[in-house]
This record gives structure tokens, sequence and C-alpha cells, in this order.
């Protein structure tokens, strides 16, 4: 399943692990960061309502030091003076409050609170801190809501515009049936109780752009980088051996350069090698024709009847060996470019007599697109198969099977088959499943080296029902 799914080119696998280092690596720094910016935005927040409790405080010991017959003046002062950061009022009773929902921050921020007033006026007052949401906070005994206020009464001290942040609301009892009343908002830019556990929109959209700028400069480096080797893996398939061509441009990185001249070295070399074949081919033919043709004349001067008959046979044998091999050798050849060629208009030239009679040949599926290949070969690849399949059996089926890496021509015939330990065997030189047969053997194994000069295969294996399948495999090259 892995083998399947893992990416195969060097520009995906290059994004995939930048992908994967950039994730990983923001992964850890966010971690990092969101850490301490959590760690600091509660110090912050702690301090600020810690620096709101000192302020709760004093006013509670002002208040306390007051007559009792001073203190509503007092109030009504501070009211239309609005010379407090707290809204201030005094109650029968402790006003009943809808507290915010309970979480880390906000208990620690109460905790706070509680702390220093209890440190500052004392532990033998009641006290009540809580955190109410601004729709529900409630002001005097009468549960009056703050927006059935006057505004000069709340406007100073509870300006919620427009953030609207909770509001710490502390109840204290500084006398018998007396309850200060103090509330205040939560200073910008601490407005928040909630435990977030999110990322900031912001820093989503920074990991993200800088994703996409990562993975857009990772594949346009690649795409530069790989465009040798490309080149080279283009040169490399087709393989020209004709002597106009020039070696391939040595351009690129360091390592590409020394590829692209390890190329050329290895172009040369197959250069001279194929030079030196043909001239020793060439030479072997002329070399064995003479004495061949010599002992032929010199058997036809012997007396004994049959002693020149097998002469005879002997020669011509030998005759058909040296052809046979020459043959072999010319049918290999690879002094051929590459071109783009129609798979179908292949078939049809080598199917043509045979298709004449019906029902002989049977033409399954379509190839898709041209077969980039050197003709000639294909061609007498393509005739081996059908020959060999056309011999063995009454009527041979060809399907193509044509996918964008692969193009497949499966040779199917209705013959006899081959026993299992044979199927390998057939593609040997000289080696014939039917000694009866015409031919010399030397068909499938040529059918095969061409194949393999493809980056191909020949495979054989028996029908289900009855006959032999040559499977022609062919690598399709990226455009």
């Amino acid at each position: 399943m892995f083998q399947r799914i893992r990416p195969q080119s060097l520009l995906t696998r290059m994004l995939l692990l930048t992908l994967v280092a950039v994730v990983l690596a923001q992964g850890i720094s966010t971690a990092f960061w969101y850490t301490t910016f959590r760690a600091q935005e509660t110090a912050g927040l702690i301090n600020s309502s810690r620096n709101l409790a000192y302020s709760a405080a004093a006013t509670v010991r002002f208040f306390k030091s007051l007559p009792l017959e001073y203190r509503h003046i007092v109030l009504e002062q501070l009211r239309n003076m609005g010379g407090t950061r707290f809204f201030v009022s005094l109650n029968e009773r402790e006003i009943a409050l809808k507290p915010l929902p309970d979480t880390s921050r906000k208990a620690e921020v109460v905790d706070a609170v509680s702390e220093v007033l209890r440190e500052r006026i004392g532990g033998d007052l009641p006290i009540r801190v809580e955190f109410v949401a601004p729709e529900d906070l409630r002001i005097l005994n009468s549960q009056m809501k703050l927006t059935d206020l006057p505004p000069s009464w709340a406007n100073y001290a509870l300006n919620l515009d427009p953030i609207n942040p909770p509001v710490l609301v502390t109840q204290i009892e500084i006398a018998p049936d007396e309850w200060l009343y103090l509330a205040t908002p939560l200073p910008a830019p601490y407005v928040s109780l909630e435990d977030n556990s999110g990322l900031p929109k912001q820093q989503i959209f920074f990991i993200g752009l800088l994703t996409i700028f990562l993975l857009t400069f990772i594949a346009l480096l690649v795409r530069w980088q790989t465009r040798p080797l490309r080149r080279l893996a283009r040169a490399a398939r087709e393989m020209p051996f004709d002597d106009d061509r020039p070696p391939l441009a040595e351009r690129g990185s360091s390592e590409v350069v020394a590829v692209t001249r390890a190329f050329n070295t290895l172009r040369d070399r197959i250069q001279r090698y194929l030079k030196d074949r043909e001239q020793l081919f060439t030479s072997v033919s002329h070399d064995l024709k003479t004495p061949i043709t010599r002992l032929r004349l010199r058997s036809e001067l012997l007396d004994d009847e049959m002693l020149r008959s097998k002469f005879e046979k002997d020669l011509q044998e030998l005759d058909l060996l040296v052809k046979s091999a020459l043959q072999s050798v010319k049918d290999n050849d690879i002094y051929e470019n590459m071109e783009s060629v129609d798979v179908h208009g292949l078939i049809d030239q080598v199917t043509e007599p045979a298709a004449r009679t019906p029902g002989k040949v049977s033409l399954e599926g379509r190839a898709r697109r041209p077969y980039r290949c050197k003709p000639l070969a294909l061609r007498r690849c393509i005739g081996n198969l059908f020959d060999n399949a056309l011999k063995y059996g009454e009527r041979v089926t060809i399907r193509i099977e044509d996918s964008p890496t692969t193009l497949t021509l499966h040779f199917e015939d209705e013959g006899p088959g081959l026993p299992p330990d044979q199927l390998k065997k057939i593609f040997e030189p000289y080696y014939r499943a039917s000694p009866s047969a015409p031919g010399e053997g030397l068909g499938l194994g040529i059918a095969r080296a061409i194949a393999h000069a493809h980056g191909g295969d020949v495979e054989a294996s028996n029908r289900e029902q009855r006959g032999l399948r040559l499977t022609l495999i062919l690598p399709r090259n990226p455009d």
C-alpha cells in the first residue's frame, strides 16, 4: 500500500519533505511562542487585576472612614463627577449575580483579587468577587440593569463600548446591612477570561503564507535544478548514436555536470564498440563466405555421391548459421533514432497479410496516443511476436492496454500452449518449442532484446482456456 502512495518524482518528494519540515518547525516554534504568549498574557491579566484590587481596597477604606451620614453624599458626588474607575453603590444586601462560566484564568484572577483585598482590608469582612457579562450586570437592590441607569451615572466608570469586556464586581459588607458594590470592566488588552486553545487568526495566516511561499520557492528551485536531469534522461532514453549529433551540453550544478560528462563518455564508448562490432561482423561475413564457397566448389569435384551430399549438407548448415548470426545482429541493431509512431499503424503493417483471411486476426483496445520508439526495431519486435502466435495458433487476438505510464500489447493464440518449464526457454537463441516448426528459434529472443532496448520486456504465459499469451510491456516516458 505504501509503495503505491509513495511519491515518485523528485519535485513531489522535495515539496512533501519541505511541507513536513515547515509543519514541524512551525509547530515547535508556535508551541513555544504560544506557551510564552499565554503565560505573559495571563501574568499581565493578573497584574492588572491586582492593580484593580488595590484601587478597590483604597475605595473600601475610604468609605469605611466616612461617617454614615456622609457616605451617600460622597457617593452622589462620585457619580456626578466620574471621579473613580469603579461604579460604586451602597446596597442593603448582596446583589445576586449571574457569573461567567468558570475557567482556569478566571479562577486565577478571582483568587488574586480576593488575596489583595483580604491583605489590604482584613479578612474579617465578607468579600464577594465575581466576573459578570455586561448584559447580565445588576447594579442596585432593585436588580436594575446597567442600561436602565442614567448615562451620567455609569458612563465614566462602565464605558464598555466597543469591546464589551467582562465586568469585575466586588461586594464587601462594610457594616451590618450595608454592602459596598464596586464594578469595573477589565482593562484592554486583557478583555477575555476564556482558555483559548487555538491559534490567533493572524498566526495561522502567517504560517499558511510562509508555507505557500516556501513550497513555491522550492518547486521553482527543484524544477530549475532538475531541468538538466530531465534533458539527460531524455537523451539516455533516445540514445542517438549518429556522429552528427553533438555531445549533451554540460550545464547545471557540479553534480549534474559530472553525470552529463559521464553520459557523454559512455555514449562515445558505445559508439566505438558498435563500430568495432560492425567491422568485426563485416569481416567475419566476408572471411567466411570465401572458404565456404571454395569448399562448395571442391565438394562438387568429389566422385563419391554420398560423400558429396554430406559435404553439401554440412556447408548449407554452416552457411545458414552464419546468415542467422548476422541476421540476429542486424535485427538487434540500435542505430536508429527515436520517433513518435502510431501504434495501430505498426500493427496494421504487420498483420495486414494475415488479416485478409476473415477471423484470422482480431484487435481489442486502443492506444491513447502515439508511442515514442525506434520505429523499425519496434515493428520487427511486434512482427516477431505476431508471427510466433500465428505459427502455433489458428487465430491471434491482439489486446492493447494503455495507461499514462505503460503501453502493453498482448498476443494471444489458440494453440496448444507450453509446459511451464519452457515459458522462459523460448526466448533463448535457437530454442524451438517444436522442432518441426519452421524458423531458427531467434524471433522471440530478438523481440525481447528490442523490448529491453526500449526499457520494456516480453513475458510468456499460458492462457486459462487454451493457447499461449505473449505480452509486450513498454514504458511510456513522461513528456
